[in-house]
């Protein structure tokens, strides 16, 4: 497995850590652990955390005889990486199917105003060729 596929290959715990870490910006293992609802142990926290790090996810600073960590990559991207992930594997690679599916969704409760800004991005993206 390539070091790009371990970025994508998050367990929940890891994906749990990453939420934690992009809400406190810096933080101890201690704040990361308090940052979870229903935590694993201290030590399966810091363990989460070098396995994140040896990922790429993640970077520490030592300040005294803690470790202070932070994302590496900025949410906004990982979350493209991710969409971007979900649309090849479950969506053959197709946009509209996609939105289709998110429309129709009963989860998917767009106000007018919603439909209106996402008319918007449409037309726009049409405007510009994409």
């Amino acid at each position: 497995m390539s070091k790009q596929d371990s970025r994508n290959d998050l367990s929940r715990r890891e994906r749990q850590i990453m939420d934690a870490l992009y809400t406190l910006g810096k933080a101890t293992a201690a704040d990361v652990r308090e940052g979870i609802s229903d935590p694993p142990s201290y030590t399966a926290v810091r363990t989460l955390l070098t396995i994140l790090e040896e990922k790429g996810h993640i970077t520490h600073q030592a300040e005294g005889p803690r470790y202070v960590y932070e994302t590496v990559i900025p949410r906004d991207q990982v979350a493209k990486s991710a969409i971007q992930g979900v649309v090849k594997t479950f969506f053959e690679g197709s946009v509209e199917r996609v939105v289709a599916t998110l429309l129709d969704s009963e989860d998917s409760k767009l106000t007018n105003e919603e439909l209106d800004r996402l008319s918007e991005l449409i037309e726009q993206a049409k405007r510009e060729g994409r």
